[in-house]
């Protein structure tokens, strides 16, 4: 169909006008939270504290997405976008003030991670959504488009903080009214959600809620698991994720730490806080990059042959680290995994919502934040243990590079399966 046919659909115009201020705003958020506790100079930040500060952002998409996922296959999905917007932005509230008191630990980990809860919300509903409001046979266009630049959106609300950072100061006093600022983001997606008809984003039959909420979330994930391992290509496009996120999250706290203690600017190249900004700008390139490849490269590789040559790409990219470990060599691999991250998430994105029945989609979508969150979260935590102080540790990223292989094999044998069945 092409995206400027795409966007000629209202609905899904109206969908990118909720997804983009929303992802800005989380982009803000994360990155003003990410500043208060990694890089304010009231506060000192070791390895331990790095990685309790990502499991707060992202542990929520897991521990929430059970119960978002089952209760999308109940209520009425504009709803949950406006009502989960709304009530995130006054959350954000309490969590600037808790970071202008100067507190840390539980105070402030918990607001950040009922925010953060709300925010997967929006996300679940976003992605449900989708399939009402384009052809099934154009997910894969409309999925890169979406979710490509609501990423670039992300990562423009990062560049917003730190700018905003810049202005009103590093302290706990600047980095509350960074955070505050995010909450426009949410403010204005929960405007445009709210002009959605009622019913037009599902789910297509509500399912009586027969039981309670922790019940129905463990009901939900049972729900998922089954409609996942009855649809390999869905199995093992979790597989080379699962194996890419768990990568990147050992990456990802290492280069933290890196940009922190160890590297030294070169040329135009900055460290710190504003390095951090820049590597997430060259990421966001690549994802970019995976936008416009990605629908040509399924159309005439296939997903599975381009999931493969995806994985091969990331290892590369992690030995080329490993051997050079210097600033400029994480913005090329920052480039790289941007792109495969991206590409992956794409061809999971259609294998899910192509694949999968509407009646289990949100479950599916439940099974797909622990595979994106659960093994990030876990990476980050064992890497915290075993680095040293200032992130040099080449074994840990050789280690990483390995775990894409793991991914290639697991990935290639869960289809050889369904194909011998």
């Amino acid at each position: 169909m092409g995206i400027l046919r795409l966007l000629r659909l209202p609905g899904y115009r109206r969908l990118l006008g909720v997804r983009f201020p929303a992802q800005f705003s989380d982009g803000m958020f994360q990155t003003a939270l990410g500043g208060a506790v990694l890089f304010n100079p009231e506060r000192q930040a070791d390895p331990i504290a790095v990685a309790a500060g990502l499991a707060v952002l992202l542990l929520p998409y897991s521990v929430i997405g059970p119960f978002a996922g089952a209760l999308l296959d109940r209520w009425d999905r504009k709803r949950v976008l406006v009502v989960a917007s709304l009530v995130r932005a006054l959350l954000t509230v309490g969590v600037a003030a808790t970071v202008y008191a100067g507190a840390d630990g539980a105070p402030l980990y918990l607001g950040a991670l009922l925010v953060a809860g709300l925010s997967r919300f929006v996300g679940a509903g976003l992605s449900v959504g989708l399939p009402h409001l384009v052809p099934r046979a154009n997910l894969v266009e409309a999925n890169a488009f979406a979710v490509t630049v609501g990423a670039g959106m992300t990562a423009t609300g990062a560049a917003a903080a730190i700018g905003v950072r810049a202005l009103v100061g590093a302290g706990d006093a600047g980095s509350a009214v960074t955070t505050l600022t995010s909450l426009l983001g949410g403010l204005v997606a929960a405007a445009v959600a709210a002009g959605f008809r009622r019913g037009v984003l599902g789910p297509d039959r509500a399912v009586a809620q027969q039981h309670g909420a922790v019940a129905t979330a463990l009901r939900g994930l049972a729900d998922g698991a089954r409609a996942t391992r009855s649809t390999p290509s869905v199995t093992a496009s979790f597989v080379a994720l699962a194996a890419h996120r768990v990568a990147f999250g050992i990456s990802t706290l290492l280069m933290l730490l890196l940009f922190r203690y160890a590297f030294t600017a070169i040329g135009p190249l900055r460290v710190g806080l504003a390095g951090i900004g820049q590597t997430v700008g060259v990421a966001a390139a690549g994802l970019g990059t995976a936008a416009l490849v990605t629908p040509w490269a399924v159309r005439h590789w296939g997903r599975a042959r381009l999931v493969r040559a995806a994985l091969v790409l990331a290892a590369v990219a992690q030995l080329g680290l490993v051997a050079l470990l210097s600033l400029p060599a994480v913005f090329v691999a920052a480039y790289v995994l941007g792109l495969v991250g991206q590409v992956l998430k794409l061809c999971t994105d259609a294998a899910v919502q192509g694949e999968a029945g509407d009646g289990v989609l949100g479950r599916v979508f439940a099974i797909y934040d622990i595979v994106f969150n659960v093994g990030f979260v876990a990476a980050v935590t064992a890497a915290a243990t075993l680095s040293p102080p200032d992130g040099r540790a080449p074994a840990l990223l050789a280690a990483s590079a390995g775990l894409y292989l793991v991914g290639l094999l697991g990935h290639d044998l869960v289809l050889r399966r369904r194909h011998r069945a």
